[in-house]
């Protein structure tokens, strides 16, 4: 017996011009979104939900898997949820600033948000938050 996989996909154009495609697993509740044109050579586990594809020779970013999606991207009565990015505590230097600069840039910033927690004036936590852009309201 075969299992249907439940999949919607979409390709809709980031706020900088380039094609981005989405694939949702209403199963598994998983979103892919792929960056176009961007091969990817690496990847770094940001959350325990959240997988970033990038090629680092470039610093391009080449694609998001968000575990959980509807569940990190709903709201709650405080605001949207954020996640520590805990997967950037244990890379070297030079990889932290990389994935650090294309989380903050187009595409990725268009559906992770990115800040600082400061649990003490001394100590700061890097945290996200995955925003749901409305045009994929028609598949996820």
């Amino acid at each position: 017996m075969s299992e249907e996989l439940r999949l919607n996909e979409i390709d809709l154009i980031s706020d900088d011009g380039h094609t981005v495609h989405f694939a949702y697993d209403a199963e598994g509740d998983i979103l892919e979104v792929v960056f176009d044109n961007v091969e990817a050579t690496c990847a770094i586990e940001l959350t325990e939900e959240i997988l970033l594809r990038f090629n680092l020779e470039h610093g391009q970013a080449a694609g998001l898997t968000i575990l959980d999606f509807s569940m990190l991207a709903s709201p709650t009565e405080m605001g949207p949820r954020s996640f520590p990015l805990t997967g950037l505590a244990d890379l070297p230097d030079d990889l932290r600033q990389t994935v650090v600069k294309i989380i903050t840039s187009p595409p990725v910033n268009q559906f992770l948000k990115v800040s600082y927690f400061y649990p003490s004036p001394a100590e700061r936590l890097p945290i996200t938050y995955v925003e749901r852009p409305p045009s994929l309201a028609k598949i996820a």
